[in-house]
Order: C-alpha cells, then sequence, then structure tokens
C-alpha cells in the first residue's frame, strides 16, 4: 500500500475548555482530491488549518509524506494554500503575484518566468499577466490564487472555502476549474467546504465531521448513497425521515418518493401510505410537495413531465398516496448525539501566500 499524502494521528485540538477537534484519525491519498465537509463549527477548517501548520495540535501528529511534520512552519511544510479571501498582494502585478513564492524560495529568473506563464496559462489568464488585482474580477482573483499556490509545485494544495465568496454561476465553474487543473497535475488537494454539492461533485473521497469528529467517509457515491446516520442523511439533504414497522429509523430522498391516487399498492418491499397535502412549491424544475402521513410530514419532489403526466394539479387537502421502492429507502442505526461542543473558527492564519 502506498504511503499517504498525508496523516492525521489521533489529532485534537483545544480551544481553552473547548474542543474542537477531538482525536481523528484520517489518511490523505496521493493524487486524489478529498473533501473535509460540515456544518460551521465541525472542525474541518480547524483541521486544514492543522495540517497547513497555521495551528499546533493540542494532541497527535500531522504526518506529511511520511514524515513527522508536526512542529514544522508553514513555510517548511511545502504546501499550497488558497483562501478564502484570496489574499493577494494589491500592489503586484498578476505575474509578481504568482510569482511570489518562487521568488521566497530563490528560484531562478529564467525559471521562475516559465512558471509564472504556465500556471496562468493554466488558468486561463496568461493575457492579464501584468494586470493588477483590482482589475480583475472575484473569478479571476480566485483563478490567480490558485495558480498562485500550484506554482511552487507543493506536495499537497490545500483550499479554505475558496468558491464561498463567489456567486452561484461562478461557484460551477470554477469548481469544475479546480477539478480539471487537479486531474491534468496529479495533485493531491485538501478542500475544506460547507456545501454537500460542491464536494459530491469535485471530491474523490468525502470526510463528514461533527462536532470535532469524523461522523462517515467514503466516495461521494458511498456517503451519499448509504449515509451512516440520522446527522449524515439530514447533512445530505434527505430530509424525510420516519419509523417503519420492523426496520426502525429509515430516510428516504424526496426525489424517490412518488405521488399517485389513494389506495395504490407498494411495490415489493416498497413503501405505500395514504397520506393528505399540505402544500405545494414550485420550483421551476419540480414542485415540492408536502404531504402528512399520520403525523410524519412527506417531502416529495414532483417532476412535470411524461412520468408524472397523469398527476392532476394538487392543492392542500387533497388525498394522496406516497409509495416507493425498497431500493430507495435506507436504514439507519440509532443515531447518537454527540455531547455539544463549542467550536470557535481558528485565528486567522497570516495574509501571506507563501505557504
Amino acid at each position: 500500500m502506498s504511503t499517504p499524502a498525508a496523516e492525521f494521528v489521533n489529532v485534537s485540538q483545544n480551544y481553552g475548555n473547548s474542543l474542537a477537534v477531538d482525536s481523528i484519525n484520517l489518511q490523505i491519498e496521493e493524487g486524489k482530491l478529498t473533501t473535509l465537509l460540515g456544518p460551521s463549527g465541525c472542525g474541518k477548517t480547524t483541521s486544514l488549518r492543522m495540517l497547513a501548520g497555521y495551528l499546533q495540535p493540542t494532541a497527535g501528529q500531522i504526518i506529511i509524506g511520511g514524515s513527522d511534520a508536526t512542529g514544522l512552519p508553514p513555510e517548511k511544510r511545502n504546501l499550497g494554500m488558497v483562501f478564502q479571501s484570496y489574499a493577494l498582494f494589491p500592489h503586484l502585478t498578476i505575474a509578481d503575484n504568482v510569482g511570489y513564492g518562487l521568488k521566497l524560495r530563490k528560484v531562478p529568473a529564467a525559471e521562475r518566468k516559465a512558471r509564472i506563464a504556465e500556471c496562468l496559462d493554466m488558468v486561463g489568464l496568461g493575457h492579464l499577466a501584468d494586470r493588477k488585482p483590482k482589475a480583475l474580477s472575484g473569478g479571476q482573483q480566485q483563478r490567480v490564487a490558485l495558480a498562485r499556490a500550484i506554482a511552487i509545485r507543493p506536495r499537497l494544495l490545500l483550499l479554505d472555502e475558496p468558491l464561498s465568496n463567489l456567486d452561484a454561476r461562478l461557484r460551477v465553474q470554477m469548481r469544475a476549474e479546480i477539478r480539471r487543473i487537479q486531474a491534468e497535475t496529479g495533485l493531491t488537494v485538501v478542500l475544506v467546504t460547507h456545501d454537500q454539492d460542491e464536494a459530491l461533485e469535485m471530491s474523490d473521497s468525502m470526510v463528514l465531521m461533527r462536532a470535532g469528529k469524523i461522523e462517515q467517509t467514503g466516495s461521494p457515491a458511498e456517503v451519499f448513497t448509504r449515509p451512516a446516520s440520522r446527522f449524515a442523511a439530514d447533512f445530505l439533504g434527505y430530509e424525510n425521515f420516519l419509523e417503519l414497522p420492523g426496520r426502525g429509523l429509515a430516510t428516504i430522498r424526496p426525489e424517490h418518493l412518488h405521488l399517485a391516487a389513494p389506495g395504490q399498492p407498494a411495490d415489493g418491499g416498497g413503501l405505500a401510505l395514504d397520506a393528505v397535502v399540505t402544500s405545494v412549491a414550485y420550483r421551476g424544475t419540480d414542485e415540492i410537495v408536502t404531504a402528512d402521513a399520520g403525523g410524519t410530514l412527506l417531502k416529495v419532489s414532483v417532476h412535470r413531465n411524461s412520468q408524472s403526466a397523469s398527476l392532476p394539479a394538487l392543492r392542500p387537502g387533497d388525498p394522496v398516496r406516497v409509495t416507493a421502492s425498497g431500493g430507495d429507502i435506507v436504514d439507519l442505526p440509532d443515531d447518537v448525539v454527540p455531547s455539544p461542543v463549542s467550536a470557535p473558527r481558528a485565528a486567522a492564519a497570516p495574509a501571506s501566500p507563501a505557504a
């Protein structure tokens, strides 16, 4: 088995009496894009900053490339980092921003110039090399920050909520851009995000965190189709939770539920519940119908296509049958809720992009 690009070994981080990261163990696979995902305060950003060297663990080890890097400062770890705020130098040109880390590393001028050009071309900004950051859009500035991080040829590329300041359209574009660059370069990337769609689209491996602990790891398909807990299912948008006789707690996504006329039988091993519509919300691509099934509110995504053309327009008070196939019902284990902890965000890292 190959050596992991990085590893957390029983790593914890305390802020006074508050435990932000609680004895986590995690391996980051070489050449893959790993996402640290979870709600605010779950420990994902603190974990990334410990990996970068901006925070020292209270306990445990940070291993990079098979060697103990726990005590190394950021500049000794050969990691590239892209901050949420981009952290570009406003007085430097785009080319000089990209070359900043190379200059600190005393890379010869000719090689520095070639690598700056290569990285700017990679992010599609070679024609803007002589501009200043203020002349660029937010999306372009994010690309410059990415080019600068890649220019030093880092062992790992660390991305801290890099798309959160962009509008929805640019976020989607930059997801594809980062994934393309990662695939072309073979870089090992660790991305922190609270956006499940971002994690599902970009990741080779997802690490879902909760209250300082790792809740679940796996490929996007593994985590999405088989959430390990109610928390994981809820965070990934399952929404519908119900107790089934003989099975216990189960969950079904809104798009896996179907509506039919009252009395419709269930498929083999499936679900069929009589319910009453309580609300209908039009969303353009679908309608979200909320139905009360004996006190349990279920949300159903209805697409008005050929499959549902026979379904009449629904209004609150209409009786319906809510059905699902057996393969779309996900059984959940008993969910143990962690003790509440106060986990403030880590202190801001230095603005210098030289890491």
